[in-house]
């Protein structure tokens, strides 16, 4: 069974226990914007912040180690979430989350697949890849080694 319409918004949900500095890197210090979101009194809080797109990646373990060994980054055992953001420049984004005081897991670094990656451990836990894209995604699309699931099984 399929939905009529596909989702229309992606919400990843980060439990923080020190919300006061996770939403000043994500807000900030990166720039999201926020909109209005519920909460009650005292404790209860929460922001919303605004990408302005959402995608979500699948990959198998063995493609996690392999980004993990591109980027010079250390793997981590068990299933994963990790949070990536693309960003105009990526040394400008490490410099920043750095000078916020976030852990640097692996410098900027030029890929086989044109992005130029690096990660931090960011607020929360979570690892957090900023990743500049070098080509269109059209240019992409005719370089062996770039392809969709649909593609290759045929």
């Amino acid at each position: 069974m399929n939905l009529s319409q596909p989702p229309r918004q992606l919400r990843l949900i980060i439990e923080t226990d020190d919300f006061d500095s996770a939403l000043h890197f994500y807000r900030d210090v990166l720039g999201l914007t926020e909109q209005p979101a519920f909460a009650t009194d005292g404790e209860d809080r929460v922001a919303i912040l605004n990408v302005a797109a959402a995608t979500i990646e699948l990959a198998t373990r063995t493609h996690i180690h392999n980004i993990d060994a591109i980027e010079n980054a250390p793997s981590v055992e068990g299933p994963t979430a990790r949070i990536a953001l693309e960003v105009d420049n990526t040394e400008v984004a490490m410099t920043s989350a750095e000078e916020f005081g976030l852990k640097v897991l692996a410098p900027a670094t030029r890929t086989p697949f044109e992005t130029i990656n690096g990660r931090v451990q960011g607020p929360s836990g979570w690892q957090l890849t900023f990743f500049q894209e070098l080509e269109t995604l059209q240019e992409r699309t005719k370089r062996k080694g770039f392809t969709t699931d649909v593609h290759r099984s045929r």
